[in-house]
Parts: C-alpha cells; sequence; structure tokens
C-alpha cells in the first residue's frame, strides 16, 4: 500500500509534507491496532504503559511524576490514569512517608499477571516490521531518533516567529 491510495491524495506539497502526513497515518494504524488489543484486557495504551512503567520499578515504587516523566504520551493525565488502575486494582497508591505530599504507586500482582498474560499478544506488534530487514529497522530506529533531534530547531522556530507578532 501507498500512502496516496490509503488516504487518498495524490498530490502533496513536498516529500517533507507526505513524509510527515506518513509518520502520522503509520503512527494512527499502530495505535488503533494497539487499542484494539488492549481493550481485550480492559486497558488503555496509556494504562499498559503506566504498567509496564511499574513493572520496571518493581519490587519498589514510583512517583506520578516519574511515572509522567517516563510516558510515551506526555498529554496524559498519569494521575488519573493511576486512579483508573488503582480502582482496577492493578496498582496501590500511599503517601509517602518522609513526604506526605508525594505519592508512591506500586504494580500489584494483578497488575503483574494481566502483563504476563498479555505478553504473547503484545510481542505480536513486532510482526508489525517484519517485511523490513533487521538493517531497515536499524535504519527506520536512526532516522526516528534523528527527527526528534531536530526538535529543538523547530521550538526555537515556532518561538522566534510568535516573538516577532
Amino acid at each position: 500500500m501507498s500512502l496516496e491510495n490509503d488516504i487518498q491524495q495524490r498530490e502533496f506539497r513536498n516529500e517533507s509534507q507526505k513524509a510527515i502526513l506518513n509518520l502520522l497515518f503509520t503512527s494512527y494504524y499502530i495505535q488503533d491496532q494497539m487499542n484494539m488489543l488492549f481493550k481485550q484486557y480492559d486497558i488503555t495504551r496509556q494504562q499498559y504503559n503506566v504498567l509496564r512503567i511499574l513493572r520496571g520499578q518493581h519490587p519498589g515504587h514510583a512517583s506520578v511524576n516519574l511515572i509522567r516523566e517516563r510516558m510515551l504520551d506526555k498529554m496524559s493525565d498519569a494521575s488519573r490514569i493511576v486512579e483508573r488502575l488503582r480502582i482496577k486494582n492493578l496498582v496501590t497508591r500511599k503517601n509517602a512517608e518522609k513526604d506526605k505530599r508525594a505519592v508512591e504507586v506500586s504494580i500489584t500482582e494483578n497488575g503483574l499477571q494481566i502483563l504476563s498474560e498479555m505478553q504473547e499478544a503484545v510481542d505480536q506488534f513486532d510482526a508489525l516490521l517484519n517485511n523490513l530487514s533487521e538493517e531497515e529497522t536499524r535504519q527506520l530506529n536512526y532516522l526516528l531518533d534523528k527527527i526528534r533531534d531536530g526538535k529543538t530547531s523547530l521550538h526555537n522556530a515556532v518561538n522566534n516567529e510568535a516573538a516577532l507578532h
């Protein structure tokens, strides 16, 4: 398939516009695939991300700020996600002993169990890249990292433009 066929657009302003649209379209495609899987376990992509972060801290705990810093979706409300996971008995929350304003979040055995049950299905997401060679996959990772390395210049350009107005 080609982006042109997928979104039924024949012309693009330039290759950069096409690449950005291609990245977005592919990202939404992958997110849709993940949403379908996670729905079977009654959790969201963001909740899955928080559970994985907490599994990495297990048997210890993490603060909501640490969770927020490590989340893939920076626009997510980590506190709300943690509360929904707590209601599902997948995490626990308690006030820190040294700083009562801080909250310590830990994954429960139920949380570990659901991650374990999901693992085989989650591993299947690797198949989304089966049509790429190992070298092509490395190159893709390199290029994606390189795009994000340029975010500083975009941020500066936007700030400079705003300062002019």
